[in-house]
């Protein structure tokens, strides 16, 4: 089993195409840099999102996909896929993103990042693969990638280790939060993700309203 770490930091900025016949903004084109990467407050130095209503901010600062995601594109598309090609800001080796559990603790390089929620895509990911329906091939590949916040700033670099810290006890992971999303949660799944602190606002609250409509007693 590969040791857990990073194989290439990935950044970019917003730029203007064309698509669907009207202009759209996006930060999704990322390219691999070389050497130390500053991270602080919600970004990656040299990263950056066009709509921070919906991309970016503490809950979604850093976005990582891996490797093993990768080969598993390359066969299902008959073509290697370049790294940063989903918009990845950390391409990791080792880990098995969806298993992780939401909370859990990264160590690496000389920041410490914490497990937030599953990518959930918008039709910026069809964009940036020239195929809208890519977003629905996505979704059922059941592959999103994790969302991780900064706990605190540094820097990371390709080929720094991952050290991965001890999971929260309630054990839901981004894989749980993935399907909640796409096929529903009963209302006990619907209690635990509203009682979990460490769960995004935004998912707690939507917990809390499917409650109340769906299960008012």
């Amino acid at each position: 089993m590969t040791a857990p770490r990073i194989v290439s930091v990935n950044v970019g900025l917003p730029r203007t195409v064309s698509w669907g016949g009207r202009p759209v903004t996006s930060a999704i084109w990322k390219e691999p840099v070389a050497g130390r990467v500053p991270v602080a407050g919600v970004n990656l130095a040299g990263d950056d999102q066009a709509d921070r209503r919906v991309h970016g901010g503490p809950d979604k600062a850093v976005y990582a996909y891996s490797v093993e995601d990768y080969g598993w594109w390359a066969d299902e598309l008959g073509a290697e896929l370049p790294f940063a090609t989903f918009g990845e800001n950390l391409t990791t080796e080792g880990i098995d993103l969806g298993a992780c559990v939401i909370g859990t603790r990264w160590h690496v390089g000389t920041t410490t990042l914490e497990i937030a929620q599953p990518r959930q895509p918008c039709f910026k990911l069809g964009m940036r693969m020239g195929d809208a329906q890519f977003v629905d091939r996505f979704d059922d590949a059941r592959r999103p990638g994790a969302y991780l916040r900064i706990l605190s700033a540094g820097d990371v670099g390709a080929g720094d280790e991952v050290s991965v810290g001890n999971a929260p006890a309630h054990g839901f992971t981004v894989a749980d939060l993935n399907d909640v999303a796409q096929r529903g949660a009963s209302a006990d799944d619907l209690r635990r993700l509203a009682a979990n602190d460490d769960v995004p606002e935004g998912w707690r609250d939507w917990a809390g309203r499917q409650l109340q409509r769906h299960h008012p007693h």
